[in-house]
């Protein structure tokens, strides 16, 4: 489904330089307080000059958008590819949790700094076509998988802060990175599925 660019984003002939950036690049997306990152670092990030930095992102504002949007794309993208439509709830959220962990770095970005969701998402602009997780939820609640006693919204947001913190925890050695999907799993079904549903 075709996105519009909101009032007041511009878009940029290609935002991904900076936000996706190639294996072995360091990722500025993938950074929590690139808010607050001066420009010459941002683009040392990105193994770019300074003159590319400003040749797509005139400021900080044109950056930050751009980086918001491709993040919540590869969160969307994952969430896709996860067909959470498909199958029994909870095999699906397994599947999305594994594909989430694979985006953790995003989601880092996105949650590590409260600033960057007050401040930047207007230019984001969904793809409803792609199965929503809060959808899943919704699913599995009606079919007496997961916790029916609080909302579909508030569990949506118990999900991404425990794959937040799987990534995290790796990030400081905490955890083996082949560890994180299973450990996230384990701690989301702990809490959030009803018993009878677990295998």
């Amino acid at each position: 489904m075709r996105r519009r660019i909101s009032a007041g984003c511009r878009a940029t002939s290609n935002p991904a330089t900076l936000a996706r950036p190639e294996p072995g690049r360091a990722s500025v997306a993938g950074t929590r307080t690139a808010v607050v990152l001066p420009a010459p670092f941002i683009a040392e990030a990105a193994q770019i000059g300074r003159s590319t930095l400003h040749r797509y992102f005139s400021d900080r504002k044109d950056l930050m958008n751009a980086a918001v949007v491709d993040s919540f794309r590869v969160v969307e993208e994952s969430t896709a590819g996860a067909a959470i439509d498909q199958g029994p709830p909870l095999e699906a959220m397994r599947r999305l949790i594994a594909a989430l962990v694979d985006a953790g770095d995003r989601l880092a970005f996105l949650f590590g700094d409260p600033r960057v969701l007050e401040e930047f998402t207007a230019c984001f602009e969904p793809d409803l076509s792609v199965p929503t997780t809060v959808g899943l939820i919704e699913r599995g609640q009606a079919e007496g998988v997961f916790d029916a006693g609080v909302s579909a919204e508030w569990i949506q947001q118990v999900l991404w802060a425990l794959t937040y913190t799987g990534w995290e925890a790796a990030e400081k050695g905490l955890l083996p990175r082949h560890g994180v999907a299973a450990a996230v799993t384990r701690a989301f079904e702990s809490g959030m599925v009803v018993s009878p549903a677990r295998p």
